[in-house]
């Protein structure tokens, strides 16, 4: 099985954000060279994808594309969160003084035995729960 990788929102919402070129190059890049099932991603994911596309970006996308996406993204490993995730990732929260929505995403990856996590939010370089946090922009 490849390595997995767990690509949090931010990193997607890049990949068609048109006022950061070189952000969304890197993260098309990325996700393009993802090997089939290296990419994961959680329901949480999906549900801030949907809202941040259409609604957040200067130029937001339409509905239907935004949808669209939906769909192929839910082709990916896609991670549901359990009750017990979510008390497990309000534990880690406080911690790790993390964002509880931060906490989500981590505890995500590490049930989909990712090894990677491709964040802009978190600290990168640091390790939690045997994941290691990068920040695929940290050098732009």
């Amino acid at each position: 099985m490849p390595s997995r990788t767990f690509f949090d929102t931010n990193v997607l919402v890049y990949m068609f954000d048109s006022k950061a070129p070189e952000k969304q190059k890197r993260a098309q890049d990325l996700f393009d060279q993802a090997a089939p099932g290296e990419a994961v991603i959680s329901t949480q994911v999906l549900k801030e994808l949907f809202v941040t596309l259409t609604r957040k970006l200067v130029k937001p996308l339409p509905e239907e594309r935004a949808l669209a996406l939906l769909v192929e993204m839910s082709e990916l490993p896609v991670v549901g969160l359990d009750p017990s995730m979510i008390v497990e990732g309000a534990r880690l929260s406080m911690d790790h003084t993390l964002s509880f929505w931060d906490s989500l995403i981590l505890v995500a990856a590490r049930s989909a035995g990712c090894r990677k996590v491709l964040s802009e939010d978190l600290q990168h370089g640091r390790r939690i729960l045997d994941l290691e946090i990068h920040n695929p922009f940290a050098d732009l």
